[in-house]
């Protein structure tokens, strides 16, 4: 079951992409004008990357790690979509920065892609889509180099044990469970989260939960050390699809993200 619920949800993300493409929630035009999408929390914690590789896990097409690149950050950026590593490789040209873009599953990309970074970055919504996050966190300290930094910014791992639909504004109802689980979660798909009108072709999208404990003790038991864990008063992304959450003081309120900042163990 989860590598066919793999399989269907990379069918999923190569649909997304052509319509994250076009999507005004996107704003593409808008990125090729200049800027940056990360967020200013992340900038400060990361730390100046001019210079440094960095390679970006489940990079979608690439807008994230060019704003990394835009920073001065020679990048990398790694997805398991087809659909968005092309449009990924062709924004970088287009933009005329030097990215380089490897298609590759998570659990794979030690056989695709060879070397160690100076930073490894992943963030906002992308640990649901996989079922073993020890397995990731192993990833993640194959690819760093000795001293180097991972950083990971995320949604509040509690939020998704939460039903996100169908409830009253400020009502939690629990749904699911918190703790990591082997047979996926199935929801049924309705557009996208940057277009709730679109049609696609797949009706369900699969996803995991990993507790908060789970993940920082599978970094730790992959040989890294935790510098820093910020839990954060509300969710400052750019969006939202839980219908409790409100708007207010520049933040999405109880969807509040999390943020990791860890470096391996032995130094150069």
């Amino acid at each position: 079951m989860t590598e066919q619920a793999l399989r269907v949800n990379q069918g999923l993300w190569d649909e997304w992409t052509l319509i994250h493409e076009r999507s005004a929630f996107y704003d593409l035009e808008g990125f090729r004008q200049g800027g940056v999408r990360v967020q200013p929390y992340e900038i400060e914690e990361v730390g100046d990357v001019a210079g440094r590789d960095l390679l970006h896990l489940q990079c979608h097409f690439g807008i994230d790690t060019l704003s990394w690149a835009r920073l001065g950050a020679r990048v990398t950026g790694a997805d398991f979509s087809a659909q968005a590593i092309e449009l990924a490789t062709r924004l970088a040209a287009d933009l005329g920065l030097g990215a380089r873009f490897v298609r590759s599953d998570l659990y794979g990309l030690p056989d695709a892609l060879e070397g160690e970074f100076d930073v490894v970055y992943t963030s906002r919504g992308v640990l649901g889509w996989l079922p073993d996050i020890s397995r990731w966190a192993q990833v993640v300290s194959h690819f760093l180099k000795p001293g180097g930094t991972f950083y990971i910014t995320e949604i509040h791992p509690v939020v998704q044990a939460f039903e996100n639909e169908g409830v009253a504004a400020g009502e939690l109802r629990l749904q699911y469970p918190y703790w990591e689980h082997e047979q996926p979660l199935a929801f049924d798909v309705v557009g996208s989260y940057a277009d709730r009108s679109a049609q696609l072709q797949t009706p369900t999208e699969y996803t995991w939960n990993h507790g908060l404990g789970e993940i920082l003790t599978a970094l730790i038991d992959a040989g890294l050390r935790i510098e820093s864990v910020r839990e954060f008063p509300g969710w400052t992304g750019s969006w939202t699809s839980w219908s409790v959450m409100r708007m207010g003081s520049g933040a999405y309120r109880l969807r509040s993200p999390v943020s990791c900042r860890c470096s391996s163990r032995s130094s150069p």
